[in-house]
């Protein structure tokens, strides 16, 4: 089995679920970070690699998936203090705009989280664009953006005694993508 390098990475791609990570991180009690990830999610891409404002991206993550090493908080989070997946099981983005500039991707789009939906840029870097051992053409990408959480009505909070807050505002989204062309 070998693999070959793709040159031209235009087409259609389904997330490989398998080989992704959509995750998060956020300050805790103003010390320290926690990180979780979404293990439930699926998302479709049309690439161009000639013309990017032609490409779209679309992805659904089920928001009862969270998963932060913590039951505890998982269930916290699922919540109406936080996700409220009983009322809400979805989060959506849709991109509206995508640009590229060498190996960089700058993806715009509709986030959308307990039917409030802001715009967002997400910077992705093309990490790699390959047909696999089993003959599947592949392209990676890892990105991130920083996010006020209280931007889509997650507000639950607890001040601290000795100043701050358990939870911070900001929280990363943070993104390793791996997706196989269909088309």
């Amino acid at each position: 089995m070998s693999t070959t390098t793709l040159t031209d990475v235009t087409g259609d791609y389904a997330l490989d679920a398998s080989h992704s990570r959509l995750g998060f991180s956020a300050r805790h009690a103003m010390v320290t970070k926690v990180r979780g990830h979404f293990a439930d999610f699926e998302a479709t891409a049309h690439v161009d690699g000639e013309n990017p404002s032609a490409s779209t991206v679309e992805v659904t993550i089920q928001a009862a998936s969270v998963t932060t090493g913590s039951p505890d908080r998982d269930a916290h989070l699922r919540s109406g203090d936080f996700f409220d997946v009983e009322q809400y099981p979805t989060w959506t983005f849709r991109s509206t705009d995508v640009a590229r500039d060498g190996a960089t991707w700058h993806v715009t789009g509709d986030l959308t989280i307990k039917d409030v939906t802001r715009p967002v840029t997400i910077e992705f870097e093309e990490t790699g664009a390959a047909t696999d051992p089993f003959g599947n053409a592949r392209i990676g990408f890892e990105g991130e953006v920083t996010v006020n959480r209280k931007d889509w009505g997650l507000t639950w909070n607890a001040a601290l005694e000795t100043g701050g807050v358990l939870v911070s505002e900001k929280v990363k989204l943070e993104f390793d993508i791996s997706a196989i062309r269909s088309a």
